[in-house]
């Protein structure tokens, strides 16, 4: 049986490093008292929920005034945070990194069609859509998604469509899903600050992706190859 009691404390332990106060501070209780409610049902985690939290503490500050967790928004999908501001809605997708057994031969490979499906579907049922990640984690979003649609290339999409296949039929994801779709913004949680910094996808790829793949992976080759050599 879950511990809801625990889950509701570690939530409210969150709650409080917002500084949240008055009407803000009521409404972020529901979200706790929603997510309790799941979790006793089996439905969430507190991994994923605490940044639920932080994020609709975000959207909050950004004037966003309707926000619900775990939201229905069609076709059997369930986002993870939904806000709306006036005439424009958003849609936030908490990503961990988490695979299940199943994928154990193949995480990122895995990873990459479970985000790259979560942009295209998901991002059709708000003006915007963004994709949360805690610091420490640095999902692998297909290039494409950093790219306006107009300079997207066919062959592109159908090399991600491939890899998405593989993993979704029921039903596939087209072409001009994977063509159109948008990523408007990264958010990186800090749970232990309660604190969202947001940033352009372009911004994050030139950024983060950068400092990975262009410098990180040439050195820790570097590092690897004595080692190897001393193996051999």
């Amino acid at each position: 049986m879950p511990n809801v009691e625990e889950f509701r404390r570690d939530l409210l332990r969150v709650l409080e490093r917002t500084g949240a106060t008055g009407e803000s501070r009521e409404r972020l209780v529901k979200l706790v008292d929603k997510l309790s409610e799941l979790h006793e049902r089996g439905m969430v985690k507190i991994n994923h929920s605490v940044m639920e939290l932080v994020v609709s503490w975000h959207l909050l500050r950004k004037g966003y005034d309707a926000i619900e967790v775990e939201h229905p928004i069609g076709r059997g999908l369930r986002c993870d945070v939904y806000g709306v501001k006036g005439a424009a809605s958003v849609i936030v997708e908490v990503e961990t990194g988490f695979t299940p057994p199943e994928s154990s031969v193949d995480p990122l490979d895995y990873l990459k069609a479970r985000i790259a499906s979560k942009i295209a579907r998901y991002g059709a049922y708000a003006e915007k859509f963004s994709l949360a990640v805690p610091p420490y984690y640095v999902p692998p979003v297909h290039p494409i998604f950093f790219k306006p649609p107009r300079e997207r290339r066919s062959v592109e999409a159908l090399e991600l469509k491939r890899l998405l296949d593989r993993y979704y039929k029921r039903p596939p994801i087209s072409l001009d899903e994977l063509i159109s779709a948008r990523l408007h913004s990264v958010m990186i949680v800090d749970v232990d600050n309660a604190r969202v910094e947001e940033v352009d996808p372009e911004a994050y790829f030139n950024g983060v992706y950068w400092l990975y793949y262009k410098m990180w992976r040439p050195i820790l080759a570097r590092l690897a190859r004595p080692v190897a050599l001393e193996l051999a």
